[in-house]
């Protein structure tokens, strides 16, 4: 089983209270519905442990996936192009796509 982490921050403007209404109403559920992902959760980055330094993203996306050759097959699909699309083009600002995997 690989972990996908997605950090990202907002687009300058974007509303927040918008963007979260998106995520639990659209982006989560489509991703949850994908067969090759077991689970899937979003958290906001409230700050930086022992630091007052303003934090480098807003979210975190962690993505449990079962078989990542069947991600990339299933991001193709027509539902999740439309979830991409309104991701990158309408929310998200300088995101980044960690693929882990268990150590410890």
């Amino acid at each position: 089983m690989a972990r996908l982490i997605v950090l990202f921050g907002l687009k300058p403007g974007v509303d927040r209270v918008e963007y979260e209404k998106w995520a639990r109403e659209v982006d989560a559920p489509t991703v949850k519905d994908l067969e090759s992902v077991g689970g899937f959760s979003l958290v906001r980055v409230t700050g930086m442990l022992g630091s007052q330094d303003p934090a480098p993203y807003d979210y975190c996306e962690v993505i449990d996936v079962s078989d990542l050759e069947k991600l990339g097959s299933e991001m193709q699909s027509e539902a999740m192009q439309e979830v991409l699309a309104t991701f990158q083009d309408r929310y998200a600002d300088q995101s980044t796509f960690p693929v882990t995997e268990l150590v410890v």
